[in-house]
């Protein structure tokens, strides 16, 4: 293993100090429990976003919080959900006395620990509405999750979302844009090779020389099959196909394509799977109205990609363009 790191299992809390240190003027982080909350504390008046779940997959979710995103994040262990105890005070401080939604992504750990969390906020007098995000169609269940995962889709959540919360939209507003960006957005990841938990010291899985894994969880959990290398425009239809036939995309529709590395693939490669899925998305018709490529979930050092589509109207496309400043998304401002 070769990691530029130093003590294995401080790996997260200098990551996240030298992030808040990179990016003080958008956030701050908190130590003792570790969050990272936006810079100048809750917006009075405005509902507050938080979101989190293990690291392993930066930019997701510190990457996020400023304006017009999250107003907190919870980083976990990697690959480990966050604790309550975590995620109370970032809820706290997400809190502009009108509300919080909770963005979590449907993974077992990740679900207790929120929903615990949103009790306690609740006694406190805190209304938190937690909507779940599970837009992985490569697997229904695993031993990860009770239904599908969410991966990829969750960063359009988070950005649809905030730009609602950022203009002043109620609680309930908020909670069912995200619901229905939730309902339209579907994905599906490939890995070429695994990455490496450093406190593990070993890849997270095996692959055969030539061989990849086609439906990969953000943690290295097993796909729908493993195949063959091939070229990439082949593997993009693998990837795409699931993905728009669940969707149900037809002639017409406009959509935004959004094309993931996975940590370890060059800008290059992802380029040309984007490429591919815009080439079979207007053979079926569709219409491409926004896109997004680079590395924006991850899963540490993994090579790989996912093809995320979101069905678009009118309302989520003002709420997409709308301006963000975040870490690792910034336009409009």
């Amino acid at each position: 293993m070769k990691k530029l790191i130093n003590d294995p299992r401080a790996v997260v809390e200098e990551s996240v100090d030298g992030f808040g240190l990179a990016h003080a003027d958008l956030v701050e982080v908190h130590r003792d429990p570790l969050y990272v909350a936006r810079r100048g504390g809750a917006v009075q008046g405005k509902v507050g976003l938080v979101s989190g779940g293990g690291s392993g997959h930066e930019p997701l979710h510190a990457g996020y919080v400023g304006q017009g995103m999250l107003d907190a994040a919870v980083p976990g262990p990697v690959f480990t959900s966050p604790t309550p105890d975590q995620i109370l005070p970032a809820t706290r401080a997400a809190d502009g006395g009108v509300g919080v939604v909770h963005i979590v992504k449907n993974y077992t750990g990740d679900v207790l620990n929120f929903e615990t969390a949103a009790e306690l906020c609740e006694a406190e007098g805190i209304e938190v509405r937690t909507v779940l995000v599970n837009d992985d169609v490569a697997v229904e269940d695993s031993l990860y999750t009770a239904g599908r995962r969410g991966v990829a889709g969750t960063v359009l959540v988070e950005k649809i979302a905030g730009a609602a919360a950022e203009r002043g939209e109620s609680l309930d507003a908020v909670e069912a844009v995200a619901r229905k960006v939730v309902a339209n957005v579907r994905s599906m990841g490939l890995a070429l090779a695994p990455g490496t938990v450093p406190h593990v010291g070993r890849p997270s899985f095996e692959l055969e020389e030539g061989e990849i894994e086609v439906g990969i969880g953000i943690h290295g959990e097993p796909g729908r099959r493993r195949v063959g290398l091939e070229p990439a425009d082949a593997l993009t239809e693998h990837l795409l196909t699931p993905v728009v036939e669940d969707l149900g995309v037809r002639g017409g529709d406009k959509v935004l394509l959004f094309v993931n590395g996975m940590g370890g693939t060059p800008l290059s490669e992802l380029y040309i799977v984007y490429r591919r899925a815009a080439q079979l998305l207007a053979d079926r018709g569709a219409i491409v109205e926004r896109s997004l490529v680079g590395n924006y979930t991850t899963s540490l050092e993994m090579q790989g990609c996912s093809v995320t589509v979101l069905r678009l109207d009118d309302e989520l496309t003002t709420w997409w363009d709308a301006p963000v400043k975040t870490a690792a998304l910034r336009w409009g401002v």
